[in-house]
């Protein structure tokens, strides 16, 4: 009777499994980066093969619509600003800035260089954020534009709420501005405007023109203006094609009734009359306003969404 002795399998200690089990892992690694390799080699050298990786990516609508938004307003500040230091050099402001501090009055020139600093400010903001997807300018533009928004209605509503205080501003500025009507040729162009749109004469009256050194009714005074009133005060013929800047000579001087050849209604209550009969106008401009500023705010917010939503894909 015969036995068979068999040889026991011989049993490898614990760390040799691990290692030969880590070193399967990396050879099956190795295997598949070199099969990758190979297939971005052939691909390189002309063969057919296309590999399509999903990536994330700023919408170009939002990115674009915004950049068109703003190209807007940044070609709209630079035209303003060109025009306000265009004026200033035309009455040699800018050979002696000293003359801006001498001016009694409202100088146009600040109005239109604040709106196009502040336009031009938007529009840097948003087209530069836009095209450089930038969230620090989109926030300053969204930001910049909430301002606006909430000063714009809050000054709506204070002028709704102190009514009489701001009609007594206006008529300070009227008054203010009527004694400067000679010292800056864009404040008298302004007076001259707000007097023939609103077919009136004066803050309260024609009488307010006695304020100004020039049309004063004074016996001293020496000016050909005295006691007249700008040609604006006129009440033109329509069939006449040249504007008389005579006509208001000596009016107020001749007594007698005056509405037949001024306007003696004052521009205070003018405007107190027109806002009533176009509240509509007003309102459709204000809505149409707010709602163009809504859509940059808009385009604004979801263009960061969408910077933000690529940079936590990547």
């Amino acid at each position: 009777m015969h036995f068979a002795v068999t040889r026991p399998a011989r049993l490898l200690p614990l760390g040799d499994t691990a290692f030969s089990f880590c070193a399967r892992i990396e050879h099956a690694f190795d295997t598949h980066r070199t099969e990758t390799d190979a297939l971005q080699t052939q691909s390189t050298q002309g063969e057919m093969h296309y590999y399509r990786y999903e990536s994330a990516e700023v919408s170009c609508c939002y990115k674009y619509m915004m950049f068109s938004y703003n190209i807007i307003f940044w070609l709209a500040g630079v035209a303003f600003i060109g025009i306000g230091f265009w004026a200033w050099s035309e009455k040699g402001v800018l050979l002696d800035l000293t003359q801006v501090t001498r001016l009694h009055g409202f100088d146009p020139v600040w109005l239109v260089l604040a709106v196009g600093v502040v336009a031009f400010i938007l529009g840097f903001a948003g087209c530069v954020g836009a095209l450089r997807e930038n969230i620090c300018l989109l926030k300053f533009f969204s930001g910049l534009i909430c301002l606006i928004l909430f000063l714009e209605l809050t000054v709506a509503v204070l002028a709704f709420v102190f009514k009489d205080q701001v009609r007594e501003w206006i008529s300070d500025f009227f008054l203010v501005n009527i004694k400067a009507y000679r010292d800056d040729i864009d404040l008298q162009n302004l007076m001259d405007s707000l007097q023939r749109l609103n077919h009136c004469c004066g803050a309260e009256s024609p009488d307010d023109w006695n304020m100004n050194v020039y049309f004063n009714c004074s016996k001293d005074n020496p000016s050909r203006e005295r006691c007249g009133v700008p040609f604006s005060c006129c009440i033109s013929d329509p069939a006449d094609n040249v504007v008389n800047t005579q006509c208001g000579y000596d009016v107020r001087a001749k007594g007698g009734d005056l509405s037949k050849a001024i306007f003696t209604r004052g521009c205070i209550k003018a405007m107190e009359q027109w806002l009533p009969r176009n509240i509509y106008i007003v309102a459709g401009v204000f809505i149409a306003i707010s709602l163009l500023q809504m859509v940059g705010l808009y385009l604004a917010r979801n263009l960061v969404d969408e910077i933000r939503k690529v940079r936590y894909h990547y």
